[in-house]
């Protein structure tokens, strides 16, 4: 087992070394402590020339705030072209348009993260269109940790980067995979996860000029962390949260722009059979959303809760493989009036993969009714489908359907 500072490869690392030998500038978006700041301050570690502005520093903020342009007035004075690295650069959006500058000049290269899209917008901030390259950094992957014994989902393969840490998938049931967190006992565990939530309602919420709500948004929260992966009942959510059905939609908006939930939309394509419509929701990380959902961080949970945390996390591995591979898939589900469901569908554009996701080691026939029904509607576009289980090896269903342990994702 790692020591408690080991580092542990992240497969974006050889895109940003990559940006950074050619001399691009590049944004990094993701979740607050899913490693933004640790995997560029590591690759940043050997280069000299380099100016770090943290914004999440008041003192820094509050400076670039009265005077964006400074940046600039740094570039000039020095003498060989530098490395600018801005952490937290939705916090002060007007060093976007400073950096522009410096970029079309070619005085400097600019590396920045955030953890919130939704300033950047409401700021129409100048993302330097063109001009910079983005990337999305989640919490930590299966193959980040060493789980993946045989990756069976064609382009979406992917290898083990580092060995097995001692941190279980089961661990990761309850505790999520935010990099902090891996190699802490399960006590510390429990206070960095609790303690997520109100740095998030305290720094994002608040930021999001809703201060007056924030009651009302954190009853909203602890709500919709408990009905993540399903569609929500704005209805419902409205009554139980005290706050119109207009604002739990915005609280929603807020959710997916802030990147803590993923939305997965329902899969709309000419079927023969009314399809629901309303959008899913998934809390980015497990840990995260159990504490959100005042849900134990105990072993027991998992008992109680099985079927819907082993759902999570394959959906949330499969969005972050996306990610990662830059795939311009979309991840979807399907159901119909007549009750037919298929948990995941991969639309790759010209062809779709469906897969049922299921926590039991074994599946029935009744079980994967849904998807022998989607393969039969979209033949034309799915040639087999998947069901993920928590199995020990890979099964042949049917001729169409394989079901595959997780490990084997």
């Amino acid at each position: 087992m790692p020591g408690k500072n080991k580092h542990l490869l992240r497969y974006l690392e050889p895109k940003i070394r990559q940006l950074l030998t050619k001399k691009f500038s590049g944004l990094i978006l993701g979740p607050r402590q899913v490693g933004k700041t640790t995997l560029v301050r590591d690759l940043l570690e050997k280069f000299d020339n380099k100016i770090e502005i943290f914004l999440q520093n008041p003192k820094v903020r509050l400076e670039t705030e009265v005077d964006p342009s400074a940046i600039i007035r740094q570039v000039k004075a020095s003498r060989i072209k530098p490395l600018v690295f801005v952490d937290e650069a939705q916090k002060v959006p007007e060093i976007f348009d400073s950096a522009q500058f410096l970029i079309d000049e070619g005085s400097a290269q600019f590396i920045f993260t955030g953890s919130s899209a939704r300033k950047l917008k409401r700021s129409k901030v100048n993302l330097l269109p063109g001009r910079i390259k983005r990337f999305h950094l989640d919490p930590l992957l299966w193959g980040e940790l060493g789980w993946i014994k045989k990756s069976s989902l064609g382009d979406l393969t992917l290898k083990n980067i580092n060995r097995k840490t001692g941190y279980t998938f089961e661990d990761s049931l309850i505790f999520g995979s935010l990099p902090l967190i891996i190699s802490l006992s399960d006590e510390d565990k429990r206070d960095i996860i609790k303690s997520y939530a109100e740095i998030y309602i305290e720094e994002e919420i608040r930021a999001e000029a809703i201060s007056r709500k924030i009651g009302a948004f954190s009853r909203f929260l602890e709500l919709a962390a408990r009905e993540s992966g399903t569609s929500p009942n704005f209805s419902k959510l409205s009554n139980e949260s005290g706050v119109s059905q207009p604002a739990v939609k915005e609280f929603y908006r807020i959710l997916e722009d802030t990147l803590i939930a993923e939305r997965v939309d329902p899969y709309l394509k000419n079927a023969r059979k009314r399809i629901l419509s309303m959008s899913r929701y998934y809390f980015f990380d497990l840990g995260v959303r159990n504490s959100l959902a005042k849900i134990p961080l105990e072993k027991n949970t998992i008992h109680a809760q099985k079927g819907v945390l082993f759902e999570h996390a394959v959906i949330l591995e499969i969005i972050r493989r996306i990610k990662v591979l830059n795939k311009n898939y979309k991840v979807c589900f399907w159901r119909t009036a007549g009750g037919a469901e298929v948990d995941c569908i991969i639309d790759r554009g010209s062809s779709v993969i469906p897969i049922e996701i299921k926590s039991s080691k074994y599946i029935s026939a009744s079980e994967i009714k849904g998807l022998k029904i989607f393969l039969n509607d979209y033949r034309k576009l799915a040639s087999h489908g998947y069901v993920i289980t928590m199995g020990e090896k890979p099964e042949r269903v049917s001729d169409n359907i394989t079901a595959i342990p997780w490990f084997y994702l």
